[in-house]
Formats: structure tokens, sequence, C-alpha cells
């Protein structure tokens, strides 16, 4: 029976390790990347198990380079070796080849943040997206958004669509309820959103409010869907609050929008919504609240997306908890009718509001 120094030891080794594991993690997460981009990931799985001379010289890479990458692989539990030269893939190497959420969120790590999370604590100090100055010189992300680099703007919207498509069906059903004829798409991006609705109910028209360059993103895939005699688009910068949110809508329309602004800047956007809207108006605020998730991935991952608003969107916005939310719409003078709790693949969350 070990003794209970033994014990404690064995803890702080344990915790040492964890300790390391931070140190060490950005080069194993670009061990996970070289793993997958050189076809290593796949070329084990697709013949079960394979030896270290086999790969290298199927593949094209030295010896060398498989072999400290396997060796990293070991230790981070990608692989178990069967023998001195031969590895299979663990199940967590299956995820790591194999799941789009993790695919998805290894692409948008590597190619949004990576390099501009080296100025986090500047961006703590300043308030600003001091990281963003890797990508380019803008003052948030949004206005640079559609001349991304062709690679860093896919990985951006992959994530970004990622975390809504899947909730876009439940929620139209809940959207048209109602029987919306006019609805504002309010941070419209890509126009999914509005072509969905659309394609959804024949009858509906959609406004896109945007920034310039994300509704020129939008109107070219509106036009590609021949929708523009039912989708018309309205440049705005919600950040001046002298630019007011047109009147007319039935319904109002905002997909994870709110969370990329700070709290004083939310609230002047519903109080703008808020000045748009009549007696007969709803608005659908969608969000994936931290707070309110199934799963602990979720959580875990919608935590570190609010550093990613830190050190490379704006400085200053995150993700937010629900009670956070409902309280701000209840500031800018709404009430939440209705709330429509993890919906789609269990991320999202609709706020159902009025004019108190």
């Amino acid at each position: 029976m070990p003794s209970k120094t033994m014990t404690r030891e064995r803890k702080w080794t344990d915790i040492k390790f964890e300790a390391q594991k931070l140190a060490f993690g950005p080069v194993y997460f670009q061990c996970v990347v070289a793993l997958r981009d050189l076809g290593i990931f796949e070329y084990i799985q697709k013949n079960k198990e394979a030896s270290i001379l086999n790969i290298a010289k199927d593949l094209d890479i030295t010896e060398y380079g498989v072999r400290v990458l396997l060796e990293a692989a070991e230790i981070a539990d990608l692989v178990e070796y069967k023998d001195r030269d031969t590895v299979k893939l663990t199940k967590l190497g299956f995820f790591a080849l194999y799941d789009r959420l993790t695919e998805i969120n290894i692409n948008f790590v590597r190619d949004v943040c990576y390099d501009g999370f080296q100025h986090l604590t500047e961006c703590i100090k300043t308030g600003k997206p001091e990281g963003l100055k890797v990508l380019g010189d803008w003052t948030t992300l949004y206005e640079g958004l559609s001349e991304f680099p062709a690679d860093v703007k896919k990985s951006w919207l992959e994530f970004d669509h990622y975390y809504s498509d899947d909730a876009f069906p439940p929620a139209r059903e809940i959207v048209f309820r109602e029987k919306p004829k006019y609805l504002f798409d309010i941070g419209g991006n890509t126009g999914k959103w509005a072509i969905s609705c659309c394609e959804h109910d024949p009858d509906v028209k959609v406004k896109i409010l945007d920034l310039s360059g994300q509704i020129g993103m939008a109107r070219k895939n509106c036009e590609a869907k021949g929708l523009t005699n039912r989708i018309d688009f309205h440049q705005i910068d919600l950040l001046d609050t002298f630019q007011k949110i047109p009147k007319g809508a039935d319904a109002i329309w905002m997909s994870q929008f709110l969370d990329c602004f700070s709290r004083e800047e939310i609230l002047n956007i519903l109080r703008n919504v808020h000045q748009a809207a009549d007696e007969n108006t709803y608005v659908y605020i969608m969000e994936p609240f931290y707070d309110n998730q199934e799963f602990p991935a979720a959580h875990y991952c919608l935590t570190a997306t609010s550093l990613y608003f830190t050190a490379m969107a704006n400085g200053n916005s995150k993700m937010y908890s629900k009670d956070v939310m409902i309280d701000l719409t209840k500031e800018a003078g709404f009430k939440v009718d209705e709330t429509f709790p993890l919906i789609g693949s269990s991320f999202h969350t609709i706020l159902k509001c009025s004019k108190a």
C-alpha cells in the first residue's frame, strides 16, 4: 500500500506534468497539424497500422521527420506503437483526422489566431485586437474580413458557419411561426441566413444590414441564387450610434452577432434595434451562451473563442452568459417572450423578444 508521502509526491508530479502540457501545448498543436497535412494520419488509418519506413517512403518524407512527429504523437496519445517501428492511430488520433469540429477548430486556430495570439498580453493592456496586425491594418477583424487571404477567409467562414448552420433549420421553424413578411438580418455576413429564409418561405423579403465588405460578399451570393428581387441590402456600421436601423421589419434577426461587441456596444445596438421596432416586431437573438451548453467540449471551445475576440477580432467582446444577454435586452427596453435552448447541435439558444 503506497504511503501518504508517495501519494502526495505522485499528485505533485501529475500537476507538474499538466503544467508542462501548457508550456509545450503550441508545439504539440503544430505537430498535429503537420501529421494531418503531411498525410501521415490518413496513411496510418488507411493501412490500419503502418511502419515508419513505409510512411517515409510512400509519402516522400525523411525517416527522421516521421520519427520525431510520431514520437511526439505517442506522448500526446494520438498513436500507439505496436512494436519499435509500427504504429496505429488511437481514438484521439482518429478524432484529429476525421472529426469535423476538430478539423474546423484546428484550421481556425492555425490560420486566424495562432500568430496573432503572441500579442494577447498587449491586447489585455490596451483593449485593442493587437494580434490583428499580423493579418492586416484594420481597427477590427470585421473591417478586413472580405480582404483576408483566401485560406484565412475560408477557415474563418467555416468556423463561423459550423456553429450556426446546423441551428438554421430549427431556427427557421421558430422565426416563421409568426409568418413575417419582411425580415431584417443584422450582421448578415455572407447572406446564408437570408438565402435560407427565402428558400424556406417563397413570400418573405429580407434586408441584410452589415458593413460594406460583408454586404459585397452577401450580394454576390444572393445574385448567384437569383434572389436579389427579394433580398435587399443596407450598409451600416452599428458602432456609429448616429447610424439608425430603418423601420418596417416584422422580424429582426441577429445570429452570433451580439457576441462580437462589448456590453456597452451591445446595449447601444439593442437600443438602436428598439427604435426600429414597433409593437408587432419580434426580435430574435441566437447565441451560443457559454453557460448553457450540454457538453464540456462546447463550454471549453466557447471560452477559448472569447480570447479570439480579445486578440484578433475587436479587443473588447466575448462569448456571454444567457443571463447577461437577457439583462441587456431588458435594459434596452425589450422583454423576453420565449427562450429556445440548445437547438441544432446543442450549441445555440434563441431569445425571442418584443418591446416591453
